[in-house]
């Protein structure tokens, strides 16, 4: 071959290559890149799996079943974070950088969320937050590119105090030592107006044995007049309510604690009349997109929908309503300016991005556990829809 020759097969390879490196650009064009990173392994893999399946009937529910917004494939790269900070950090920005994802979406536990919002900062992407509920990710740690469908601590507490900020009252929290339960406790006290909050106690994540931290719960309330309460907070494996074992009723100590996963909620049988507040529960909210998620679901999987699902439903509603918006335009600056202030309807009903700090404000439900033979639950029976309007969410960010 003489080097004229080569020349020219060296410039014919290069052509070759720009007019592959075209193809491939000009596909990826035609697709919407949703990167799901989250826990199906860990800890929290029974929400994050809810999630899943909610974001994936979400997704084909908002399109028709086509999953396609303006001419564009919706493709989804599955992540597993296991519940590990460092992973999750690691895998959001594989999922910018790699895997060219245009929004992601994620995680299940708050201290990966924490983790991985300055990633989303970095690269200059939306990071849509579902399920993680620490008030400090919309809040201290909150960047310009994160929004919530989730709810967050505060949303959980006020509506909890409803059912409990009462006078007379005295409550001590139980909750985990992680983000997730100290943002939820001191927003639980924050929350608070009249009853007095005595205790707070913080017991690990993989906690199985409460005995040590019930008996000094019990302490802390057992000589306060009036009504006694311990207020729940936790999320995982490891069941909280062990510590009723301890005859708390000897005491005139009740239990109190929000909505969960059914699995989680078959303990609530125990608690008759209990009071709290529930994100979600397939049986209250009454509007079309709740209907059509639990018809879908019983046909898939011949049971209701759980908590996350609805979560995963809902971002994904909040994700196609803004393409929809966008015509199917991913930029950032554009993303951003269509989703702040911008309402969509989930299985809960109408929520909205707030301006301000881009947490989805929603309804939340106040319930009393009724026991029914015909459940394997706990069963919350609506007291009240608590709406956006009735909850004075703090605006903690500081923008």
């Amino acid at each position: 071959m003489t080097l004229t020759t080569r020349r020219f097969a060296v410039i014919a390879l290069a052509c070759s290559a720009s007019l592959a490196s075209s193809a491939a650009l000009a596909q990826s064009g035609g697709e919407i890149r949703i990167a799901h990173v989250h826990s199906l392994t860990g800890p929290l893999e029974a929400y994050g799996k809810q999630t899943t399946t909610g974001f994936q009937m979400g997704l084909e529910y908002a399109t028709g079943g086509t999953m396609m917004v303006a001419g564009k494939k919706l493709v989804v790269i599955e992540k597993d974070d296991q519940g590990k900070p460092d992973l999750g950090r690691s895998l959001l920005a594989t999922a910018y950088a790699d895997d060219k994802a245009d929004i992601a979406v994620g995680p299940t536990s708050s201290g990966v969320a924490l983790a991985m919002l300055p990633v989303a900062e970095e690269y200059k992407k939306i990071l849509v937050v579902e399920p993680a509920v620490a008030d400090s990710i919309t809040g201290e740690k909150w960047n310009k590119y994160i929004f919530r469908t989730g709810r967050n601590s505060s949303q959980d507490a006020i509506s909890n105090a409803v059912a409990l900020d009462k006078a007379g009252v005295s409550i001590a929290t139980l909750a985990q030592d992680y983000a997730f339960g100290r943002d939820g406790v001191s927003a639980f006290k924050s929350a608070l107006k009249t009853a007095k909050l005595v205790h707070e106690e913080y017991l690990p994540t993989g906690t199985t044995d409460f005995t040590a931290g019930a008996q000094r719960l019990i302490d802390k309330l057992k000589d306060q007049p009036g009504r006694k309460v311990i207020f729940i907070i936790w999320a995982g494996a490891g069941n909280p309510f062990k510590i009723a074992d301890l005859d708390l009723k000897r005491y005139g100590i009740e239990i109190a604690t929000g909505g969960n996963i059914l699995p989680a909620m078959a303990a609530y049988k125990s608690f008759p009349g209990m009071e709290g507040a529930a994100y979600y529960y397939f049986g209250i909210p009454k509007n079309p997109v709740n209907d059509a998620m639990v018809a879908a679901h019983y046909k898939q999987f011949k049971s209701p929908p759980d908590f996350f699902t609805a979560g995963g439903f809902s971002a994904a509603m909040a994700v196609v309503t803004a393409l929809k918006k966008t015509n199917g335009d991913t930029s950032t600056n554009k993303l951003i300016k269509t989703m702040e202030g911008m309402s969509f309807e989930t299985p809960k009903g109408t929520m909205t991005f707030r301006k301000e700090d881009h947490q989805a404000m929603q309804s939340m439900y106040h319930f009393k556990i009724k026991v029914d033979p015909a459940f394997a639950w706990g069963v919350p029976e609506l007291v009240r829809e608590i709406k956006p309007s009735e909850m004075n969410v703090p605006i903690n960010n500081k923008r």
